[in-house]
């Protein structure tokens, strides 16, 4: 028997549930089981739990930031082994349409098993997932560190390098930058060797983001002075702002959707200045091959806001949604 929380209906009105006596999920062709040793609460969790995906699965177990040992192969498993110390992704890959086939595997056009909206997330003992969910990561790197990496420093990275291209003595603005991605992408642009810009809404968070690596520390994007590449992580409220932060030529991914909020959008404005938008979110498996060289040339901080037991799933979400909290809250699960 296992532990898991489960997600009975949308809202806020009824609280996430805890089983402690949950049967083990089965295990099919391809996956592996793994023992979780710890599962970040991100904030698209949020997103799931309010119901802004229409396709999501209920009942269903939250969390795509999981962490732990492979306990047991399903057929036809191959490059990984039991004992491998592994972290999931976002969600598998095909490996066979154009995306995957080119290596670009978070454009995955045939993926079906997203933790947390169409499969059984990582808010439990015990998680299965397909191989191309996985990542295999350090024996030394403490679980809470391991857990978040990927939706956190493999988000940004892939923001920043991948898709900005940031080159060493651009400006780049982080909205939202004493969150999760906030804090990574902080760190990462700065090895990137920018100039950061750090978006935040209470001046109490400057001594700890220029600890990160932020050269400058506002609380309104109308400070931050042309920027070349502007990274939000927050979506309608920030989203324009730092639009208009990016001088002619700028680049800007948005990765936050916090609200439910649309943003209107003036073409004219992009097009008369040449701006550029990106659509991030995730890693491919070479990406976090890059972020974990990274972090082992020059560690990374990783501000985890607090460690919780899996019980405490439901108070853990609400304060993220309050918000205000620097970098992650995890969840672990009871030792047998």
């Amino acid at each position: 028997m296992s532990q898991r929380v489960r997600l009975v209906q949308p809202g806020w009105d009824a609280p996430l549930q805890y089983e402690g006596g949950a049967p083990s999920p089965p295990l099919g062709a391809g996956q592996v089981r793994i023992a979780v040793e710890a599962c970040g609460v991100c904030h698209r969790d949020l997103l799931d739990r309010e119901g802004r995906f229409p396709f999501m699965s209920l009942p269903i177990t939250p969390g795509h930031e999981a962490t732990g040992r492979v306990v047991e192969l399903g057929p036809g498993v191959t490059g990984l082994s039991v004992g491998a110390r592994v972290a999931t992704m976002h969600r598998d890959a095909c490996g066979d349409c154009v995306a995957c086939r080119r290596g670009d595997t978070t454009l995955c056009v045939g993926a079906a098993w997203v933790f947390g909206l169409l499969a059984d997330g990582g808010y439990a003992s015990e998680v299965v997932a397909p191989v191309s969910a996985t990542y295999v990561v350090p024996d030394a790197m403490p679980a809470a560190h391991a857990a978040v990496l990927h939706c956190t420093f493999g988000t940004a990275y892939r923001d920043l390098a991948t898709l900005a291209r940031v080159r060493a003595d651009e400006r780049v603005l982080v909205t939202g930058a004493n969150g999760g991605v906030g804090t990574a992408a902080v760190q990462i642009a700065a090895r990137l060797g920018a100039h950061v810009v750090a978006l935040v809404r209470s001046q109490e968070h400057e001594a700890f983001l220029r600890s990160l690596g932020a050269s400058e520390v506002i609380t309104n994007a109308k400070a931050a002075s042309p920027v070349d590449v502007a990274v939000d992580t927050v979506g309608a409220p920030t989203f324009l702002a730092a639009l208009h932060a990016l001088q002619i030529g700028g680049r800007i991914v948005t990765l936050g959707n916090v609200t439910r909020e649309k943003v209107g959008l003036n073409l004219g404005f992009v097009i008369t200045r040449g701006l550029t938008i990106l659509g991030g979110s995730g890693a491919t498996r070479d990406e976090m091959r890059a972020v974990l060289a990274m972090h082992a040339e020059r560690p990374f901080d990783f501000p985890i806001a607090r460690t919780m037991a899996l019980e405490s799933a439901d108070e853990a979400q609400r304060l993220v949604r309050a918000g205000g909290l620097r970098g992650r809250i995890v969840l672990e699960p009871r030792r047998p």
